[in-house]
């Protein structure tokens, strides 16, 4: 019996490739070499993060004439479409009917 059990125990329960019991793949060369290419790409971005573009100095206030421009492009796109003022006797003209054509 125990034997039995000892050499059923071996299968893997359900489907072999899902699951929480499921069979492991092998690692082949192209995996790792996929890998390590992945990793040297890592390496070499950090590299180049790791090295600033502007000091701290050049970084302060460098875009504040660009940024004020743009602000002003937004403000002036937004009030182009904006309808024109309306005064009160434009929306109470209907009511006005004691005027005569003639005069």
């Amino acid at each position: 019996m125990f034997l039995t059990l000892m050499l059923l125990r071996n299968s893997i329960p359900g489907k072999q490739w899902i699951g929480k019991h499921r069979r492991p793949r092998a690692v082949t060369w192209q995996m790792t070499r996929n890998t390590v290419k992945h990793l040297e790409r890592e390496r070499e971005n950090e590299y180049w993060i790791s090295r600033p573009y502007m000091t701290p100095e050049q970084e302060y206030c460098h875009a504040v004439e660009r940024r004020a421009q743009n602000w002003i492009k937004i403000k002036e796109a937004k009030f182009c479409n904006f309808p024109k003022h309306k005064r009160i006797t434009d929306h109470l003209s209907h009511l006005n009917i004691t005027k005569t054509w003639s005069s």
